[in-house]
């Protein structure tokens, strides 16, 4: 099998960014676990529901077909046959993922669809439990985080080019806030793996991170065909 690769870390702190880099430069299949949360996200919010809510939120995902569909190297989001990728990057989905991801029955729900994605290996998946819940035995583990006024900056600005106008003091506060939900929540809560590697990213470019990432690939994939660049 080919190595899979789990990054984990809070809000802002580059997961994304950096894991469809490393799977350009080690012909990885991407997986954004997060947007799948934002998916159920959006229909309890579609439906009237707040997305805390521990029994009409559970009580809704029988009704849900959520599907992950690629275009070349870019992950779309079906829910119920739409494809909704445009609709899940503001602040308000953001929560909304947060929310459900912290009912028990909603990570049940999405854990089989994230494995099965997974199974072949040749991934890398970015989240907040993929090292410690999805992939447990995931060839690779890193735990990226930066400073929150890092992962704050890096919010605002990328918001700023979807233009969204949100306070930078705004956007910090919520994403404190995240991460208080994130690492308390009572179901996979937001920490690294026994045996994450930690990548603090706050001083680092992103050259810096990808280059390290692809060495840590590297030092893993001895005897597996990854053609890192």
């Amino acid at each position: 099998m080919k190595i899979r690769v789990a990054i984990d870390g809070p809000g802002g702190a580059g997961k994304s960014t950096m894991a469809k880099a490393l799977s350009r430069a080690c012909g990885l299949h991407y997986v954004d676990t997060g947007a799948i949360y934002r998916t159920v996200g959006l229909a309890a919010l579609r439906a009237g529901l707040e997305p805390s809510d521990g029994e009409g939120v559970p009580a809704l995902l029988g009704k849900l077909d959520v599907q992950v569909q690629y275009e070349g190297e870019e992950q779309h989001m079906l829910l119920n046959g739409e494809d909704v990728t445009g609709m899940i990057r503001t602040p308000e989905i953001s929560a909304a993922a947060s929310a459900v991801s912290a009912l028990p029955e909603v990570r049940a729900f999405l854990l089989q669809t994230q494995r099965d994605l997974a199974a072949k290996g040749g991934v890398v998946m970015d989240g907040r439990d993929i090292g410690t819940v999805v992939l447990p035995e995931a060839e690779l583990k890193v735990f990226l985080t930066a400073s929150p006024e890092e992962r704050a900056r890096r919010r605002f600005l990328e918001l700023r080019e979807k233009g969204i106008d949100q306070p930078y003091e705004e956007v910090l506060r919520e994403m404190n806030e995240r991460d208080r939900r994130d690492s308390t929540r009572a179901v996979a809560p937001l920490r690294p793996a026994e045996n994450a590697v930690l990548l603090d990213s706050s001083e680092l470019t992103p050259e810096q991170v990808l280059e390290r990432l692809v060495s840590l690939v590297r030092e893993k994939s001895e005897g597996r065909p990854e053609p890192c660049a």
